[in-house]
């Protein structure tokens, strides 16, 4: 599964600038609209396209990996038939 860091990268950014990012900046600052920032953060495995990562990398000046990770899923005991 695929986990997005953006609450981390939010908070990484109000240290940086010493002043909270909001959803709705970044959501003017990116063009990605504030439902689809909100389903990010809340929504475990949200997916969403290359664009909408592009587009926070450079609003935040990070790098994909800063921005998301894989978390293995946990394996599961399978019986085969």
């Amino acid at each position: 599964m695929i986990r997005f860091k953006l609450a981390e990268v939010m908070e990484k950014s109000r240290f940086a600038g010493g002043q909270r990012v909001s959803l709705t900046e970044v959501a003017s600052g990116t063009g990605v609209s504030r439902a689809t920032l909100s389903k990010i953060l809340n929504q475990k495995g949200y997916g969403t396209g290359t664009d909408t990562v592009d587009r926070l990398c450079q609003f935040f000046g990070c790098r994909v990996e800063d921005l998301m990770e894989h978390l293995p899923e946990p394996k599961t005991n399978q019986i085969d038939s």
